[in-house]
Parts: C-alpha cells; sequence; structure tokens
C-alpha cells in the first residue's frame, strides 16, 4: 500500500508535468519582446515596461490574402512573438491560412509546441490528423465556413481545399512560438541530406527514386 509520502510526491510529479506542458506562465501582466537583445533565454527577455507602448500589442494586415499562386497553392500567414511582441509569455499565437481553388494545400506538418484550433471562414475544406504509433489513426472530416476543428500538438495534421473556389481559415495556436516541421520538407529537404541508404530503407523505395525526392526538396522553403 502506498504510503500518504509516495502519494504526495505522485501528485506533485503530475502536477508539475502538467503546470509545464505548454509555455511558462507570465509572472507579470505582460513581457514585450525586446527583439534588441543579445540574452539568451527560453523565450524572449522582457522590454522595460517604461519603454512599452500600444504598438508593441497592435498587429495590422490578416483582412489581406496571401499570395497561393506558389509551391502548393497554400499561403500561411503567421503572427507570432516575431511579428507581435506582446505575445512574449502569453502562450497563444494566431495565423491566417489562404488557399487557392481546386487543390491548395497546407501539406502534412508538426506544430512541435501548440494545439492548433482551426475555424473557416470562406470555402470548404478537407482537413485531418493522425495519431501516434501504434494506431496511426486519420482523424478527418470536411469542413465548411464557421466549422472548427482542433488538431492537437506535435500530431501530424493537413488542410486541403477540394472546392473550386478559395477558401480561407484562421488558426490560434498555443504557443507564442508554434514551430513548423513540415514532413516531406524535412525528411527530404534538410541539410545536410538525410542518407539516401536510410531513406530508401525507411520508406521502402529505390535509391534513385530518394535521390529524386530529395532534389525536389533541396531548394524548397
Amino acid at each position: 500500500m502506498a504510503t500518504p509520502t509516495l502519494v504526495l510526491i505522485s501528485f506533485l510529479a503530475l502536477f508539475s508535468s502538467q503546470a509545464f506542458a505548454s509555455d511558462p506562465s507570465p509572472l507579470q501582466d505582460f513581457c514585450v519582446a525586446d527583439m534588441k537583445s543579445e540574452v539568451f533565454v527560453n523565450g524572449l527577455v522582457c522590454k522595460n515596461p517604461k519603454y512599452v507602448k500600444p504598438e508593441d500589442f497592435f498587429f495590422s494586415g490578416l483582412d489581406k490574402a496571401g499570395d497561393t499562386s506558389k509551391n502548393l497553392g497554400s499561403n500561411v500567414t503567421l503572427v507570432n512573438v516575431d511579428k507581435l511582441a506582446g505575445l512574449n509569455t502569453l502562450g497563444i499565437s494566431l495565423a491566417r491560412i489562404d488557399f487557392a481553388p481546386n487543390g491548395g494545400l497546407n501539406p502534412p506538418h508538426i506544430h512541435p509546441r501548440a494545439t492548433e484550433v482551426l475555424t473557416v471562414m470562406e470555402g470548404t475544406l478537407y482537413v485531418g490528423f493522425v495519431t501516434s504509433a501504434p494506431e496511426f489513426k486519420l482523424f478527418s472530416k470536411v469542413l465548411n465556413k464557421g466549422d472548427v476543428f482542433v488538431f492537437p500538438k506535435g500530431l501530424i495534421h493537413f488542410q486541403f481545399n477540394f472546392g473550386a473556389v478559395p477558401a480561407v481559415a484562421f488558426a490560434g495556436l498555443s504557443s507564442q512560438n508554434p514551430g513548423l516541421v513540415t514532413v516531406a520538407n524535412a525528411v527530404f529537404g534538410s541539410n545536410p541530406p538525410i542518407s539516401d541508404d536510410v531513406l530508401a530503407k525507411a520508406f521502402q523505395l529505390d535509391k534513385k527514386t530518394v535521390d529524386w525526392l530529395q532534389a525536389q526538396f533541396s531548394n524548397s522553403s
């Protein structure tokens, strides 16, 4: 039978792991990022509150559509702490995602530090995410204007516009700096490249196909 001390230690360990599962909570009203500081911390150094201005909490431009004529027919306008210094320590960021008609794709990707909640503002999107091993289960849904879908933190997910008109979505993310790992770019476009022996065996492909894929992603952003 567990002793009261052991139970208390177990509870505290569980509580601590949950408390630090996302961005650290602020210890003051705000901590506007000092972009000029050369000090490296987990996050960004606070600007002296005496020099904080309303503009530090302001961003303009999400009313403008992004250019979807390149790449995969999508464009993400991310407002994170790099764009809006007042987000520092607040554990949140925002993105506008524009999709070209007939196939605009935000390809399979991961946000290593954030859960994402997506709201469709215009058009229709097919979206989904895949769970971790061993199931690798796909949860997917067709979303229309006004619909909302959640992508859990760290799981591969995507959005695809199969409609004949442009689509627009807004996403909230539970980190001031959610990060982005686009699966294909990371695997086939790493710098330096992953050995084609490794990728050929991992994906059950011949090395010639792997080399071709690496060539496609070597210059992609």
